[in-house]
């Protein structure tokens, strides 16, 4: 996968950022091969290049205008694990190395501004809720309630050192367990899925909490504005949020051309995140103008920024004396609209348009109008 990208207006210069993903995979039936009934066994190998177009111009913004740039460019053990199912289905679990956002609040990445692309959650608090493409050491239990619905929980291990580029220079491919882990990460979720009129629905309502301790943006250890006083942060016990996450098919052919909407909400704790929440909602419509394999996607979205913390480097920047920081307290808002042409099925160009308004949350910022292609090929 490959995404370019040229910004024609914000920033502090106009340039054009090239960036590219590969991944290398296998799925292996235990029951084929070995007889081992009921189980899967996963592994996929990513290796990430390039840059980034909104740090490279200046833009300020705090979604990536190149969602898969990011967590190193380097390579990456992304996933290894085995997934066991029992009572004929029913109940799954699943142990190994594992990204967050393959099993809670998953959600696709056609769109090329990270607001429209993959787990939300680790849109807002990527420093724990760790999605692709770096994993961690984890546990997953999903139990099919009935028919269309179920229910899952997962334990990940939280240590910083997974999220740290010049670990993952040197150590993405190990299946090691370093010093530093701070916690636990708890994902619960509940999905629905149901259709209407023979089209597909997907209603995903989840909630996490991060047993680790968390720094509070604003407030010292004696519940002071630690801006003003220099004092260390609070400490916080535990961090968390919760989640919506919802799709559904409206028009077309079940599981083929047609138009399906989406809509994603995510709300983390104030006192720790510096992003606290994030809506998105858009439409994609397969097979416009009769091609199959075509897609059409527009969507809006919105990231605010945690008022607590840009009012603390407000203070830290008076008391200091330091120009002050461009630090938003407001929305970020990303309009995006793409069209996807394949010509063969393991193929895709996806020209798209971006206009980021308020960058970074702040109004300071520039507006952005951005040019992107996002491609792929799958051999």
């Amino acid at each position: 996968m490959s995404e370019a990208a040229h910004n024609y207006s914000g920033g502090k210069k106009e340039l054009t950022s090239y960036t590219d993903q590969w991944a290398l995979g296998t799925t292996v039936d235990m029951d084929k091969l070995l007889g081992w009934s009921g189980a899967t066994f996963q592994m996929t190998i990513t290796d990430r290049n390039g840059s980034n177009l909104g740090a490279d111009a200046g833009i300020g913004n705090n979604m990536l205008i190149q969602e898969v740039y990011g967590r190193g460019q380097t390579t990456h053990m992304t996933q290894f694990w085995l997934n066991q199912a029992f009572l004929n289905n029913q109940v799954q679990w699943k142990i190994g190395r594992m990204t967050v956002g393959e099993d809670f609040a998953s959600f696709s990445c056609d769109f090329q501004n990270l607001t429209f692309c993959g787990a939300q959650p680790g849109n807002l608090v990527g420093s724990y809720w760790v999605n692709w493409p770096t994993s961690q050491w984890a546990t997953r239990l999903k139990v099919n309630a009935a028919e269309e619905s179920y229910v899952q929980v997962g334990v990940y291990q939280v240590n910083p050192i997974y999220v740290d580029d010049r670990y993952a220079r040197h150590h993405g491919l190990s299946l090691d367990n370093p010093n530093g882990t701070t916690g636990v990460l708890i994902p619960v979720e509940y999905g629905w899925l149901p259709t209407w009129n023979g089209l597909a629905g997907s209603y995903k309502f989840g909630g996490w909490y991060n047993t680790s301790d968390g720094k509070d943006l604003y407030q010292d250890r004696d519940r002071e504005p630690r801006g003003l006083t220099g004092q260390a942060p609070r400490e916080r016990n535990g961090q968390y949020g919760l989640y919506i996450n919802f799709q559904q098919q409206i028009s077309g052919t079940a599981g083929g051309s047609g138009t399906s909407v989406f809509l994603n909400i995510s709300q983390a704790d104030r006192a720790t995140a510096a992003q606290d929440h994030q809506l998105a909602l858009g439409l994609q419509n397969k097979g416009p103008f009769g091609r199959e394999l075509d897609v059409i996607g527009v969507a809006v979205g919105a990231t605010h920024n945690n008022g607590r913390y840009a009012a603390f480097m407000r203070q830290q920047d008076e008391r200091l004396g330091n120009p002050a920081s461009i630090v938003g307290d407001g929305y970020e808002y990303v309009v995006e609209t793409y069209y996807s042409w394949a010509p063969i099925p393991s193929i895709y160009l996806r020209p798209n348009l971006q206009y980021i308004k308020n960058p970074g949350g702040a109004r300071a910022n520039d507006n952005a109008f951005v040019l992107g292609l996002k491609s792929g090929i799958t051999f």
